[in-house]
C-alpha cells in the first residue's frame, strides 16, 4: 500500500537526528516545579537519591524517528534519512525501525564516538530532555529516481547541520515535484528564519508548537491570527500550530481552521512525543489526499493517545485504530473555520 506513484518507492522520507531515548519517570513528590521571571524549572535535591517509577527505553527516538514510525503505522511507505555510529545503540535503533516497517537504506553509519542518546526526565505530564549531539559528517545522499519520494518531512537537526540543510534545499530545487513538510527543531529555530529562508519558502506544510511559532515568525503575541500570519509570511503554503493541550489552529492563505483538544476527562501521563505525533499525523493525512481539516482532526486523536503512554511512541496508532477512535468520538469535537 502507498500513496506515491507506482514509480516511487516512498511516500515520504523523514529527515533529522535520531537517538536512543532513555526515560526516567520521577515519582510524585520527588521533584518540585518552580516558576520565576526566567521561566519554569524542575528542581531535585542535590546529593540525594531521587526515586523514580519507571525507566523505559525508546530504541529509535527523536522527532525524525517518531514521525517515521507514526507515518508507517498509518500506512505510508516511509524511509528515514539519518546518521548513526557503529555501536550497539545504533544497531538497536536500526532493528527497532525495521520492526516498524521503516526503510533504512538512507541511514548512514558514521564513525563518531557514539550514536546519539537522550535522557528524558518525565515528571507529571511534562519532561526535560538532556541532549548531546555527535558531530556527524552530514551529507545529503544520492537518490535513484525510484527513491525520490512524494514528500520530505524535515525536522530536528543539530547545530552542525547547516550545510546539510543547504544541500537539502539545493536538492529540493532540483526536484520541484517533491513537497516539503517542515517541523523545525530547537537548533533550527535558533538558527533563525533568515538563515533557513530557502526551506521555509519551499515548505508546503509548516508544523510547530505555539511557543515555537512565536520564535519562528517573530510574532509579538500568541493570538492565533497573528501567529499564523507571521508564519505564512515566511513562504509556506500552509501552517499548523498545536498548543500544549493538543488543540490546534491552521491557515493556508485561503481559510483558517481551529480544532479543540480531544474531549478526554482523564489526565495525560506524559506528553513527550505528542507534538511529533500530531505533526506526523497531519502530514500523513495530507499525503493520503485528505483535507487539512480532516488531517487535523485525526492529529488531535494521535496527540491524546501518545499523551496517555510513557514514551514517545507507545501511543502511536495504526490506521484502523485511529479510525475507530474517530468514529467513537463522533461529533464530540470538530474542526471550525474562523
Amino acid at each position: 500500500m502507498g500513496y506515491a506513484t507506482a514509480a516511487q518507492q516512498f511516500d515520504v522520507v523523514s529527515v533529522g537526528d535520531v537517538a536512543s531515548d532513555v526515560f526516567i519517570r520521577l515519582a510524585e513528590g520527588a521533584a518540585e516545579i518552580r516558576v520565576d521571571d526566567r521561566g519554569r524549572w524542575l528542581q531535585v535535591p542535590l546529593g540525594a537519591k531521587v526515586p523514580f517509577e519507571r525507566g523505559p527505553v525508546v530504541a529509535a527516538g527523536g522527532s525524525a524517528a517518531n514521525a517515521a514510525v507514526a507515518m508507517a503505522r498509518l500506512g505510508l511507505r516511509v524511509s528515514l534519512a539519518a546518521f548513526l555510529a557503529h555501536d550497539d545503540v545504533g544497531f538497536a535503533l536500526l532493528g527497532a525501525l525495521h520492526a516498524e516497517g521503516v526503510d533504512t537504506r538512507l541511514v548512514h553509519l558514521d564513525d563518531p564516538a557514539h550514536t546519539n542518546r537522550d535522557f528524558v526526565l518525565s515528571y507529571r505530564a511534562e519532561r526535560t530532555i538532556f541532549v548531546r549531539r555527535e558531530a556527524f559528517d552530514y551529507h545529503w545522499p544520492h537518490l535513484r529516481p525510484s527513491e525520490v519520494p512524494a514528500w520530505v518531512y524535515l525536522t530536528s537537526l543539530g547545530r552542525g547541520a547547516l550545510e546539510y540543510q543547504d544541500q537539502i534545499a539545493d536538492w529540493l530545487d532540483e526536484n520541484p515535484a517533491v513537497r516539503l513538510a517542515f517541523q523545525p527543531g530547537t537548533f533550527q529555530i535558533e538558527q533563525g528564519a533568515v538563515r533557513l529562508a530557502r526551506l521555509y519558502d519551499r515548505t508546503a506544510l509548516l508544523l510547530c508548537s505555539t511557543v515555537d511559532a512565536v520564535a519562528i515568525g517573530g510574532a509579538t503575541a500568541t493570538e492565533p491570527a497573528e501567529l499564523l500570519s507571521s508564519l505564512l509570511a515566511l513562504g509556506p503554503a500552509a501552517a499548523v500550530v498545536v498548543d500544549e493541550k493538543g488543540g490546534a489552529v491552521a491557515a493556508d492563505g485561503r481559510s483558517r481552521l481551529r480544532v479543540p483538544p480531544f474531549p478526554d476527562a482523564s489526565s495525560p501521563l506524559d506528553r513527550t512525543g505528542a507534538q511529533d505525533a500530531f505533526a506526523a499525523t497531519v502530514c500523513a493525512g495530507v499525503i493520503r489526499g485528505e483535507s487539512l481539516s480532516a488531517a487535523m482532526r485525526e492529529a488531535v486523536v494521535s496527540f491524546m493517545s501518545v499523551s496517555h503512554e510513557l514514551g514517545s511512541q507507545a501511543g502511536l496508532l495504526r490506521e484502523r485504530d485511529l479510525a475507530d477512535q474517530l468514529e467513537e468520538a463522533g461529533s464530540a469535537f470538530e474542526v471550525h473555520v474562523w
